[in-house]
């Protein structure tokens, strides 16, 4: 089986490679191996922008397509940035920008928690579709720390750790994401069907 990793953003697909190691008779294709359109996320939640790429990608290309959308909800801002996290202050998507943006926004304000979801979507080309969330519970620093990571990683402290997404090795972050929890589901789902 043949599986194409719908995302463009380099991090995503380390961290989808490394989560999706030991599956026999599954082989992965990245972005640089197997180029496709940009998919506009116009969906109203992370389960519809998942599906919308994997779906859009999967008849562009004619194979299997695990796509994903990703949101960071901060409680205290009733859910925000959540379906335009990675948008947040505007376009194009500037992880630095959007991170000051949410620190501004957070100023002054005690109840710093937050979660990252994460829905990823299987596509087959017979038309067969799967779907799989992830949550990761935690809190927002008052400034960006570590150099690891992406996205809102310098900002976001599980709960239950003194350290950011950002100060943890790729292995310790994988062991506990919102993406891990995901891919597990999608793993057990690819084994079947490679099987």
């Amino acid at each position: 089986m043949i599986l194409l990793l719908g995302t463009r953003n380099k991090g995503k697909q380390r961290e989808l490679k490394e989560l999706l190691t030991g599956l026999d008779g599954v082989e992965l294709l990245t972005f640089s191996e197997c180029p496709f359109t940009e998919v506009e996320e116009t969906g109203a939640t992370c389960e519809e922008n998942a599906l919308l790429k994997a779906r859009t990608i999967g008849e562009e290309i004619g194979r299997a397509v695990l796509a994903d959308d990703t949101g960071l909800e901060v409680a205290a801002l009733g859910g925000e940035p959540g379906v335009y996290s990675a948008r947040y202050a505007g376009i194009p998507p500037d992880h630095t920008r959007n991170n000051a943006l949410l620190l501004s926004k957070l100023h002054g304000i005690d109840d710093r928690q937050a979660r990252f979801v994460m829905v990823a979507a299987l596509h087959l080309p017979d038309g067969r579709e799967f779907i799989c969330k992830g949550a990761l519970c935690g809190r927002i620093t008052h400034r960006p720390i570590g150099e690891g990571g992406f996205g809102y990683d310098p900002l976001f402290i599980p709960n239950g750790s003194s350290r950011t997404l950002a100060e943890m090795t790729l292995a310790e972050k994988n062991a506990i994401s919102h993406r891990y929890r995901a891919i597990a589901e999608i793993k057990q789902i690819l084994r079947m069907l490679a099987a």
